[in-house]
């Protein structure tokens, strides 16, 4: 008799743990690579020219001639996620945005050396210091005064390392997160299994420091939520799913503070069943609340029936 199956989201969860011990190895063994680059590699792979591509295709987004319109004063930048880029990530969602009239851009951050495509991976802040120095790239072309940030994931999370310690609440006036690992994750309990493993723990660190960064517990968070989540003058909307198997709990998610607001897309529509992928990617309620969270004199309530807004 073959032995009972392991629940399922278990199992996703260890085949997540897998896939990420699995990558951390094959940056151990890739010639090029080194986690900590003394300055960021220069824009010059594929998702940078298909970004800009992006934006000189009329697509409208990446456009730095874009000036931002008394309706939607403020560009928005978007902050991808781990493994994510600056194309691949915001196909739904950037034209979304430039469609209601916002002038988008977004980057590429946390670049190894010799690893093409799969960004955000190397340590959180100084990924922080790439976003402090893309924005004011972007208020420089726009003459904006602000900037609004949506990010997914990794990408929602990391922004308020720039507010908090590199003087970003100065240049932004609401953080968007959708399933941000604001409190970091579990992987349904199976990072603690991590010392069990002999040498994995460093490896990871060694040369993916950006997953080290976003397990519960590490330094890295236990210095960004020391003292509170929030900052003053800048505006939180954290928008999570039920069913997020990537940052687990999913509440870790949320922020406490003054200016927050914590939406869980269950609780709008009970039909939807994004998990961390979709809620980024293709998911129209959640890119209903993010346009609501980006200019909230505006907002329409939103159901199920957004789907279609």
């Amino acid at each position: 008799m073959l032995p009972p199956r392991p629940p399922a989201a278990p199992r996703r969860a260890l085949r997540a743990l897998t896939a990420l011990l699995l990558l951390a190895a094959a940056l151990l063994f890739a010639p090029a690579a080194t986690a900590h680059a003394a300055t960021p590699p220069a824009a010059t792979d594929r998702t940078a020219a298909t970004a800009a591509t992006a934006g000189a295709s009329g697509a409208g987004w990446n456009d730095y001639a874009c000036k931002p319109s008394a309706a939607h004063p403020r560009p928005v930048v978007l902050v991808h996620g781990t493994f994510g880029n600056s194309v691949d990530n915001w196909l739904g969602l950037a034209p979304y945005l430039v469609r209601r009239g916002y002038c988008v851009f977004s980057l590429d951050y946390g670049q190894l050396p010799g690893v093409p495509f799969f960004h955000g991976l190397g340590p959180v802040a100084e990924s922080a210091g790439q976003l402090d120095a893309y924005v004011d790239r972007v208020l420089g072309a726009t003459g904006a005064r602000e900037v609004d940030i949506v990010g997914h994931s990794q990408g929602g999370m990391m922004p308020r390392h720039y507010l908090k310690f590199l003087g970003g609440a100065e240049k932004v006036n609401a953080l968007v997160g959708i399933a941000p690992d604001n409190h970091g994750t579990t992987l349904h309990g199976l990072t603690r299994l991590l010392p069990h493993f002999p040498g994995a723990a460093d490896l990871i660190s060694a040369k993916t420091p950006a997953l080290a960064d976003q397990i519960a517990g590490s330094p890295f968070l236990q210095r960004l939520n020391e003292g509170g989540d929030t900052v003053p003058g800048v505006r939180y909307t954290v928008i999570a799913t039920r069913y997020d198997q990537v940052v687990t709990p999913y509440r870790s998610s949320f922020l406490d503070g003054p200016n927050v607001r914590n939406v869980l897309l269950q609780d709008l529509c009970p039909l939807d069943l994004s998990e961390h992928l979709a809620i980024g990617l293709v998911d129209r309620i959640a890119f209903h609340e993010v346009a609501n969270a980006l200019d909230p004199a505006r907002a329409t309530p939103t159901t199920c029936a957004s789907v279609l807004g």
